[in-house]
């Protein structure tokens, strides 16, 4: 950039620039009289002009090469205005992906890998879906994130946290369009956020009184989005049992769900203790009282010499049965080991080999084999085991005990049950179903419900569903904007339009009217303490106390909190700066 002064005027100037070799790109009058050139010039150094004065030239595109080559040459940048649209648009995309799978309504999507196999996962669960795709738009992956920590933290919400998010970034892009700066949108957004958490405090309600009449509302609520709807009063009544016997724990993993294809839906019970997926050994006894469990990961089959690439030559047949006879011995002495715990009962992670079984059943102990990690561990827990691998020690293991070890049959299945753990809330829930499809939902649905359950035994306050927090809130949020002066007024009125979406797409998604429901909605919550919501089967406005549709506070204050902190993360971003990626060196 060169500003010369006036005395450079007239063509003179321009005859000697082209002749050096310099280029004039624009040429801008100011009031001051003074012109500014922006050029290039192909050499760099003193360049000397005939004006009687030497001045210093450099290149202006030499500056930037400097400036691109802090990257590496796959890598790319967007900034400022492009930046911001990349994030919105990824984001929005993503929250209209899963639009249509919120509320009772909603429709399933089909998942299908193109892997081996090619998998197919039929669901309406927001954290199933997107944790499915390969993303690649960085701000559509802190949405899936979001949908990833609401699933474990709460288990239910995963869809509505992403729907909320997205609106609000809808929103934010049209203040961002009409030149509001986006840290004034995040003040307003986080001042009607703490507004709402507020209003859900005040307008909550707790469940004392008839505790197992509100979580079957609650668990109702939850699954009637899911697979299980047409059956959520059996489901429901499984779910709340098997969460009260936990006595206000919320690990869940005593709770074990065990799939067996066959039969329909309402044919899945609810057993207390443990079943395990697996038969009895041919010879073994097939039912144990007051059983001593030893739960084991070791190796069971014939022990082999252990160094890769060992060979025995021998020169007779003689000596190989002595090799075998060896072998033998070995295992011989490991089951003694194993014996001496004063056991009747064995379960291994690996295979346990004929002849070691043979030594098992003889002894009169139940050996069962290849029992999945996730079997074990669970196995290990509720009956109060550890899980060993040596035995050389007795008295350092520690034992599980239980009243009774039985086979049972499910469908065509034979499988083992342990009754009386010493962990009396362990259960199973055995769910069967038409396909192994319909299983798979059904298991993440009643996951969910017993996420939520458990999250509400601890923290008993509830909320009524239906769109009716959604409201409450939009209405305090619409106050505050009208007493807010300057433009984060702009910001909280649309935190309250987002709000109201996700009572817009529940209707939507049933194939009502929602213009007219949401007006009426709005209308009835301008009422005193007005209990209306949308009521998706009649398709109209309806009264969520008199209807039971109850959800939990923590579902709802989780959502609010993801949703208002990834669109405030989002809204922050003013470049995206991507790699190169990593290249392979050549080895010699």
């Amino acid at each position: 950039i060169y500003v010369l002064s006036d005395f450079l005027r007239g063509q003179h100037l321009f005859s000697h620039l082209f002749s050096s070799r310099v280029s004039a790109l624009s040429f801008r009058s100011t009031p001051l009289r003074f012109y500014l050139f922006l050029v290039k010039a192909e050499l760099i150094g003193w360049q000397h002009i005939d004006f009687g004065f030497e001045w210093r030239c450099t290149s202006i595109s030499h500056f930037g090469m400097a400036i691109e080559r802090i990257l590496k040459d796959d890598a790319s940048e967007e900034k400022g205005e492009r930046a911001r649209m990349a994030s919105f648009v990824g984001a929005m995309a993503i929250a209209d992906l899963v639009k249509t799978t919120l509320g009772p309504k909603g429709m399933d999507k089909i998942l299908q890998s193109t892997g081996r196999g090619q998998t197919v996962t039929v669901t309406n669960d927001g954290a199933t879906i997107l944790k499915s795709l390969h993303i690649d738009n960085p701000a559509a992956k802190v949405l899936v994130d979001i949908s990833k920590v609401q699933d474990d933290e709460v288990g239910d919400g995963t869809t509505s946290v992403v729907v909320l998010a997205g609106e609000l970034l809808r929103e934010a892009e049209k203040l961002v369009a009409s030149k509001i700066h986006p840290m004034t949108i995040i003040a307003g957004l986080l001042r009607a956020f703490q507004l709402c958490i507020q209003v859900l405090s005040l307008h909550h309600y707790q469940i004392a009184e008839k505790f197992k009449t509100d979580l079957m509302k609650i668990a109702k609520t939850t699954l009637s989005s899911k697979i299980l709807s047409q059956d959520k009063e059996h489901f429901a009544k499984l779910a709340v049992d098997a969460v009260l016997r936990l006595k206000g724990s919320t690990n869940l993993e005593s709770i074990q769900i065990i799939k067996k294809p066959g039969g329909s839906l309402k044919d899945s019970f609810l057993d207390e203790g443990f079943i395990l997926d697996k038969k009895i050994g041919i010879g073994q006894p097939k039912r144990i009282e007051n059983a001593n469990i030893l739960v084991a990961n070791t190796a069971m089959d014939t022990d082999k010499v252990k160094i890769y690439g060992a060979r025995v030559r021998v020169d007779s047949m003689a000596k190989v049965a002595d090799i075998e006879a060896a072998e033998k011995q070995k295992m011989r002495e490991k089951v003694d080991k194993i014996l001496a715990h004063g056991i009747n009962c064995f379960v291994n992670r690996q295979l346990i080999y004929n002849f070691p079984e043979e030594l098992f059943a003889n002894a009169g102990v139940l050996a069962i084999e290849h029992a999945d990690f996730d079997g074990i561990e669970r196995l290990a827990l509720v009956t109060g085991g550890e899980i060993a691998s040596t035995f050389d020690n007795p008295e350092s293991v520690k034992l599980g005990h239980c009243k009774l070890i039985e086979e049972i049959m499910i469908g065509e299945d034979k499988l083992i049950k342990f009754s009386g753990v010493e962990m009396g809330q362990a259960c199973t829930v055995v769910l069967r179903g038409a396909s192994h499809h319909v299983l798979d939902e059904a298991e993440r649905s009643l996951h969910d419900a017993l996420c939520v359950l458990s999250q509400t035994v601890n923290d008993s306050r509830v909320l009524f569903g239906g769109g009716w927090p959604e409201m409450v809130m939009a209405k305090a949020v619409d106050e505050l904007a009208r007493t807010t002066p300057g433009k984060r007024s702009h910001a909280i009125e649309a935190f309250s339009r987002a709000l109201v979406a996700i009572p817009t797409t529940i209707a939507d998604n049933a194939g009502l009217d929602s213009a007219e429901l949401v007006a009426r909605l709005r209308a009835e919550h301008n009422k005193e303490d007005s209990n209306a919501g949308i009521d998706v089967i009649s398709g109209s406005v309806g009264n969520m106390s008199e209807l039971g549709i109850s959800e939990a506070f923590k579902v709802k204050q989780a959502v609010l909190l993801s949703a208002t902190e990834a669109a405030e993360m989002i809204l922050r971003v003013d470049e995206i700066i991507t790699c190169a990626p990593r290249r392979r060196e050549d080895r010699m």
